[in-house]
């Protein structure tokens, strides 16, 4: 089970927010069922917080509902947010492991999120999952990436998501250079609905990190 929550809070709420879902990420990093829990603000705009989640299953997922931290969470977006969570469920293509996706930065590195959102145009969607499919190995074995994942959206087959963290900035520019990512840009600069693709892409600070090596 596999949800990304955005979250778009009130600014005399963020504060108390960030919190809340600091607190619901350390929960559910505890819980043995919980794969991944990481939480973002938008560098861009911090009152857009993105909560990463990734469970052993949706009954695991129901049952954590009832941890004090998430109904804690609940309850504060009842009242600190400019319009109601919106859900996204996905699913992972050539997933990673719970051992990965818990990966760190090191405690010198300057870590940067990207979230990238794609919307294919109908029809090129095994296009992009198959350039995907050829790049992902050489992705993941760039020396300043920490995870690297593609996911497509449970509910419309046509969108997808890639989340890409990088050690540094160095680290993503040398990614954005790398000569295995030109399919992939080939791809986006000509088989999606809308251009230019970076308009889907988002910088995310995160704020509720595991601990560092």
């Amino acid at each position: 089970m596999n949800k990304i929550t955005r979250y778009e809070v009130k600014k005399e709420f963020q504060e108390s927010f960030q919190k809340a879902v600091s607190n619901y990420v350390l929960a559910s990093l505890s819980n043995e069922d919980n794969i991944m829990a990481e939480a973002y603000f938008e560098k861009e705009n911090q009152s857009v917080i993105w909560l990463f989640e990734r469970w052993t299953n949706q009954k695991e997922f129901d049952k954590f509902k009832e941890n004090p931290a998430a109904e804690a969470l609940q309850t504060l977006t009842q009242t600190a947010l400019l319009k109601p969570e919106k859900a996204i469920y996905v699913n992972d293509l050539e997933p990673i492991s719970k051992e990965e996706w818990r990966r760190t930065s090191k405690k010198e590195d300057s870590q940067l999120t990207i979230m990238l959102f794609v919307d294919a145009k109908s029809g090129t969607e095994e296009n992009f999952k198959t350039t995907y499919h050829t790049a992902m190995p050489q992705f993941r074995s760039e020396e300043g990436v920490v995870t690297y994942q593609l996911s497509q959206f449970v509910d419309d087959p046509t969108k997808f998501i890639t989340f890409e963290k990088f050690r540094s900035d160095d680290a993503f520019q040398f990614h954005l250079n790398f000569p295995p990512i030109q399919p992939v840009l080939d791809y986006l600069n000509s088989s999606i609905k809308k251009q230019p693709f970076q308009d889907g892409i988002h910088n995310l600070i995160e704020f509720a990190p595991l601990t560092r090596e």
